[in-house]
């Protein structure tokens, strides 16, 4: 069977996506499946931004394909891992948890590093630079992520 993680963010356009592909460039997708959504419905459909489209090329990852989505409550039975940008998506994510194994899902992505900040800043508004900033957190928590998850 396999494991499922969901990635969060706020939009689904800039962070999530990243952190899907970024995961998904790490693991055997045979064995654990990851998907990315978003706590708001603004783009729903849509591909990523630009800016993470490119960012994520520049380090041979395509992102291009994916399409946005919301967040939903069915999302808590359907992943077993679901990692959230910053402290913002987790109150969001939280509020539709129904049970006591619905909270203990939901972490944020970089309690996986041991150093560093505590969230993954929202690059949207920023310029490129934030775009690479992003990704380099990231794909540092995704590398502890990854050697997790084979354990399982």
């Amino acid at each position: 069977m396999k494991t499922k993680v969901l990635m969060v963010c706020l939009g689904n356009i800039c962070r999530s996506p990243l952190a899907e592909g970024i995961l998904r460039s790490k693991i055997d997708t045979s064995i654990v499946e990851v998907d990315s959504a978003g706590t708001a419905g603004y783009h729903i459909g849509n591909p990523p931004d630009p800016r993470s489209v490119a960012v994520a090329r520049k380090y041979q990852i395509d992102i291009s394909g994916q399409r946005c989505r919301r967040f939903v409550r069915e999302d808590f039975e359907r992943f077993d891992h679901i990692f959230v940008m910053d402290q913002s998506n987790y109150q969001d994510v939280i509020e539709l948890a129904a049970e006591s194994e619905h909270y203990e899902k939901v972490k944020l992505l970089l309690e996986e590093i041991e150093a560093g900040p505590s969230e993954v800043p929202d690059p949207y508004y920023g310029g490129d630079s934030g775009f690479e900033y992003v990704f380099d957190l990231i794909d540092k928590a995704c590398d502890a992520l990854a050697i997790r998850l084979r354990q399982y």
